[in-house]
């Protein structure tokens, strides 16, 4: 009998044995094509030698070295290279082992920035209503899905939640996307106005929501007029990439398409590829200097910080993105897949909307399209989905709860950068199949 503690104590799981290329294998030697990449992880697969060898060679030099005493050449090489590739003005790069300690070292170093101007009265966060950031405590205060938060909401610290940009559901008819973009963000500023100007610390968003909308890509405008209430009122921008960046959506930054640059960016999940666990916080020179010349020291910390193993395989999965290209196969293969799921779903009685940008797509299940009345969320419609999927052969990644945390379902794609044209019929047909045995009748 294991002795694990499983995410779900009343499943019993197969056993994964090995991976080549895009696919999963387990004890029984059954195939699974890895549609969503895990949790829009694994971007290169799961057999990519290059990453393999670098983390091999890692170990056989040192595998770790405590920040508090050492860095190392890996972890050097990777703050560098991010530099290099990040939009211009973020300039420092902070190490850490996964996308919920970079939010949450986001959240500290935004504190402690206000604390070093001697503003020690920014101190609200505001976020979005159906978002997520992460499941430690600080993370899933600043996430806006009711759902995950609830059980936890007398531990959480106070936040702010103002509406997506969710086109499908929020925008009015006969209200251009660019107006509707506009509407909403200016509920930011309304927020901000209505806690005081000088008492709002920064606003989190994801470029392009992941795993509680299902892939919702932002209208034409809504970022750039966010950047320019922050810039007003002296709020940082917080961008969290974790499930969106590291090439996901078909440029290595997703802020990259909406033409903005944040003050802080939390990534992760493709950083690593899932060949370790790592992320990573970038911040401004701005923000780095002002600690620098002011207490010197960033008041946080985790064990494995900068961790030298991670950090060099994380080089590597960076390496492959970018000077072998692998990145650039995500906007034209993207294309290719979210044409084939319109192709295939577009008339769908029970698919209200396809969405996405490069790898990171999702469609929205609906009991109607016309009205777009959601399923009845005691259906357990998105977990039927996973199930059924996963018996044809297909990872995917369906959630409910899309709209507001309780109703609502959809299913979200991220496979592996490294996919062939072939596999996109392979997604369709086996994702056909699974809607097939899921959807009332």
């Amino acid at each position: 009998m294991s002795k694990i503690f499983p995410r779900h104590c009343l499943k019993s799981l197969p056993v994964a044995t090995h991976g080549e290329g895009p696919f999963l294998y387990d004890q029984t030697g059954k195939s699974y094509f890895d549609g969503s990449g895990g949790a829009a992880v694994s971007c290169l697969g799961h057999s990519d030698q290059k990453v393999k060898d670098a983390i091999k060679a890692q170990v056989d030099a040192v595998a770790f070295a405590h920040t508090g005493f050492l860095t190392s050449e890996p972890a050097e090489q990777l703050a560098e290279m991010l530099v290099q590739y990040a939009p211009e003005g973020l300039d420092r790069v902070y190490l850490v082992s996964g996308g919920s300690e970079a939010v949450e070292s986001a959240l500290k170093l935004a504190r402690q920035y206000a604390l070093e101007r001697d503003e020690p009265q920014r101190r609200h966060v505001i976020a979005r209503r159906q978002s997520y950031h992460g499941n430690t405590l600080g993370a899933l205060a600043t996430g806006g899905n009711m759902w995950r938060r609830e059980p936890f909401a007398p531990m959480l610290m106070q936040t702010h939640h103002i509406a997506p940009c969710y086109a499908y559901r929020g925008q009015y008819e006969g209200e251009s996307a660019f107006d509707y973009g506009q509407r909403v963000a200016q509920e930011l500023e309304d927020k901000i106005q209505d806690l005081g100007a000088g008492n709002v610390l920064a606003f989190v968003a994801e470029p392009v929501v992941g795993a509680t909308s299902g892939a919702v890509p932002p209208v034409e405008g809504y970022f750039k007029r966010v950047r320019q209430i922050c810039d007003q009122y002296g709020v940082l921008l917080i961008l969290d990439e974790v499930m969106c960046g590291m090439g996901r959506t078909g440029t290595l930054f997703a802020c990259e398409q909406d033409d903005v640059v944040p003050d802080i960016c939390a990534i992760a999940k493709g950083l690593g590829a899932g060949y370790q666990p790592i992320g990573a916080m970038l911040c401004s020179s701005e923000i780095y200097e002002t600690i620098r010349d002011g207490s010197g020291f960033f008041q946080h910390g985790h064990t494995y910080n900068g961790h030298p193993t991670a950090a060099a395989a994380a080089l590597a999965v960076l390496t492959r993105l970018t000077e072998d290209g692998v990145a650039a196969r995500v906007a034209p293969m993207g294309a290719q897949l979210k044409s084939a799921l319109s192709d295939r779903f577009g008339a769908h009685p029970h698919v209200g909307d396809i969405r996405g940008r490069g790898l990171f797509l999702g469609l929205e299940l609906v009991a109607d399209r016309n009205t777009k009345t959601p399923f009845d969320s005691a259906l357990g419609l998105a977990a039927k989905i996973k199930a059924a999927a996963f018996d044809t052969g297909l990872i995917c990644y369906p959630m409910g709860g899309t709209i507001d945390g309780k109703t609502g379902a959809h299913v979200l794609l991220a496979p592996p950068f490294i996919m062939e044209e072939p596999h996109i019929e392979l997604i369709c047909d086996r994702l056909q199949t699974a809607l097939e045995a899921s959807l009332p009748r």
